[in-house]
């Protein structure tokens, strides 16, 4: 028997073999390229003394595999070197697929990426139900593709139409939803698994085979049909020059059954081509950029404030307990959507305004939303169970954290707050969602300035993933991790950021909103102007942004920063007549069921989009100068998670030095 480091066989008497995960030296299961030369060693042990049967597992609490060691794909020196990688994978799960005795894998939480793919390849899997337990192929999201037999086994299971649609978004799926697709053989109870799995494998169901006529849509003569359905919808959010991955997918799909190392290397869809595009690179740069958010919502986590002062320089911090009750003041569009985001996200939620009608609304979306997310009728019901409508603001005193989401008006902050610092118990967060006034000028009237600090959301709640923690002068440090902490609870990216006009994101964004805005009023049509930033790869364009984001906060902030440049006319306009955008349903466009109505855009002139990134990456540059955050790579993350800047860019400052030094670094 060999020694091995990140894997351990356990046999029981039943003649069950347990293969459990535990990767040395991380918190976390990745397939390292030692961890997985590991499992075909295990393997290879088990094939010497078959089992009755092999249950895997992870011996970490947090989940079962994330995947890939992403860090090693930076340390490959050459395209060759990933394809070798890719295929030790593959021949390694092709090896598990073959097993002659039957195979589990145990799922508890995550389960992504190269971890799915191990799932896939084996023959039953047992999933948990609990929260924290997701399931899903994201490498798409990495400009990649999954490489260890996911394309060929997923669609087996679940039919083609859902298995591309979670390989073609990155989507994940919960234990729920994973049996419902046939991705999960069983969906059990955390205290139940063990004695599952081994029923299972005494039991020997027959392997879930896709029903008729689902199983229609794995016929090799449709594929390209449906494939051809499926790269329509594609094109519809993502340019094949700017993220070829989907695309490849497909084709990989159709051409060689889901084989991703049979594309020839001049094939587009080939694993060698997507390593060779700059895209790959960035989007796992991005990935990266990603995972330093969530570390600053963990215990012992650097978190860095930005404030160039020290005042709250970066710090080892523990993170408190969680948050049980949220409690919003104002129920617009802001305010009602991050309550209902909490409320989804499993805490109790009070959200107050001056009176019912006003209330209603925001109860409406909340509704909307839960229905949308979580499908299940009791999960439905008992979402809308934990937001509670409080006209009186009985929930300050027993809430945990609570924030200010009522309109940009400095003495309504200063008279609210003022209010709710006398009722709050002394451990609650008051957190601000200003959009653009200086925390320092909010906190003034109270009583301890330093209990204020900015949590700030981005419109749409439910879509935008960045949450600015905006940090005022007086802000007491210890307030940092705990916003970060409480950020990161409700599934969101807490940036650290000064109080300054426009934060970060805002401050980067206004100039290039107003650019767009001054194309306009030199005669280009919305849609024209939109086209040009899509075209460069922008999710949405500039003009639908800012009437998203709400014409009048974008004077606000346009004001905020001191610009000495007159307001775009048609914004000052539009403004005038009460048309604020998506949120009145009038502004550059008309808005119906959250949609902007469109025309066909114009011809694009030469070198449009351009001239509306340049002022964006201009103040990025300078807001670092500034110090509004800690250093370059955070400016990016704040402009990618709150601004949506083209994520194959890797990032407005990254962008700027790739172009003016060449492109970016490939593997």
């Amino acid at each position: 028997m060999s020694t091995l480091q990140h894997w351990k066989i356990d046999r029981d008497a039943d003649g069950l073999a347990w293969l459990t995960f535990d990767k040395s030296g991380s918190t976390t299961n990745t397939f390292s390229a030692a961890a997985m030369g590991e499992l075909r060693t295990a393997l290879g042990e088990l094939a010497a003394q078959p089992p009755r049967g092999l249950v895997i597992r992870s011996g970490k609490e947090n989940g079962f595999i994330a995947g890939a060691d992403i860090d090693e794909f930076g340390e490959l020196k050459t395209v060759d070197d990933a394809v070798a990688l890719i295929k030790r994978g593959w021949d390694t799960f092709e090896l598990l697929a073959a097993a002659p005795y039957p195979t589990l894998a145990l799922i508890r939480g995550f389960c992504l990426g190269g971890g799915m793919e191990l799932a896939l390849a084996c023959r039953y899997r047992v999933v948990i139900d609990e929260p924290g337990t997701r399931l899903g192929l994201p490498e798409v999201m990495l400009g990649i593709v999954p490489g260890w037999g996911g394309i060929k086994r997923l669609p087996r299971l679940t039919g083609a139409p859902a298995a591309l649609d979670l390989l073609l978004t990155g989507k994940t799926v919960d234990a729920r939803r994973a049996k419902k697709l046939g991705i999960a053989d069983e969906c059990v109870p955390l205290r139940i698994m063990d004695n599952t799995a081994r029923g299972v494998l005494r039991e020997l169901p027959p392997p879930r085979r896709v029903p008729f006529p689902l199983s229609l849509t794995l016929n090799p003569l449709l594929r390209p049909i449906i494939a051809a359905q499926a790269r329509k919808q594609v094109a519809k959010r993502a340019r094949r020059e700017h993220y070829p991955s989907p695309y490849a997918i497909l084709d990989i799909w159709v051409k060689y059954d889901g084989d991703a190392l049979a594309a020839s290397s001049t094939d587009p869809a080939s694993i060698a081509n997507l390593l060779r595009t700059p895209t790959a690179a960035n989007l796992i740069r991005v990935f990266k950029l990603q995972e330093r958010l969530k570390s600053f919502g963990k215990e012992g986590a650097s978190i860095a404030s930005g404030i160039a002062d020290g005042a709250a320089a970066s710090r080892s911090a523990p993170v408190p307990a969680a948050a049980a009750h949220v409690h919003v003041v104002g129920a617009g569009t802001m305010g009602g959507d991050i309550a209902a985001w909490c409320a989804l996200r499993g805490l109790t939620v009070t959200l107050q305004d001056q009176n019912a009608e006003r209330l209603s609304p925001a109860m409406g979306r909340a509704a909307k939303l839960f229905s949308e997310r979580l499908k299940d009728p009791l999960r439905v019901r008992d979402a809308n169970d934990r937001l509670i409508p409080d006209v009186a603001g009985d929930g300050v005193a027993r809430a945990d954290v609570i924030i200010e989401a009522i309109f940009e008006n400095l003495e309504a902050k200063q008279q609210l707050f003022a209010a709710l610092e006398a009722k709050a118990k002394p451990s609650a967060l008051l957190a601000t969602n200003t959009s653009s006034i200086p925390l320092e000028q909010i906190a003034a009237p109270m009583r301890d300035p330093g209990r204020l600090i900015g949590l700030h959301f981005f419109n749409p709640v439910a879509r935008m993933m960045l949450v600015e923690i905006v940090v005022g002068k007086s802000t007491r440090e210890e307030l940092i991790p705990i916003a970060a902490a409480f950020t990161r609870q409700i599934d969101k990216l807490p940036l650290p950021v000064k109080s300054a006009p426009g934060f970060l994101v805002n401050r980067i964004l206004a100039p290039y909103l107003m650019e767009a805005m001054r194309c306009v009023d030199e005669g280009m049509t919305p849609e024209t102007v939109d086209e040009a930033a899509l075209a460069f790869g922008m999710p949405v364009g500039p003009i639908e942004l800012a009437d998203t984001v709400g014409l009048d906060i974008c004077l606000a902030v346009g004001k905020m920063l001191g610009r000495d440049t007159a307001a775009p006319k048609r914004l000052t306009e539009l403004i005038a007549a009460g048309n604020l955008g998506r949120k009145t349903k009038r502004g550059f466009y008309d808005w119906s069921n959250g949609k902007a109505a469109k025309s066909a855009p114009g011809v694009v002139p030469p070198g449009l989009a351009d001239r509306l990134i340049r002022p964006l990456v201009a103040e990025a540059e300078a807001a670092l100068a500034e110090g509004i955050v800690a250093d370059a790579d955070l400016v990016d993350a704040g402009a990618i998670f709150g601004t949506g800047f083209a994520p194959f860019c890797g990032g407005p400052l990254h962008y700027a030095s790739t172009r003016a030094g060449g492109d970016a670094a490939r593997v």
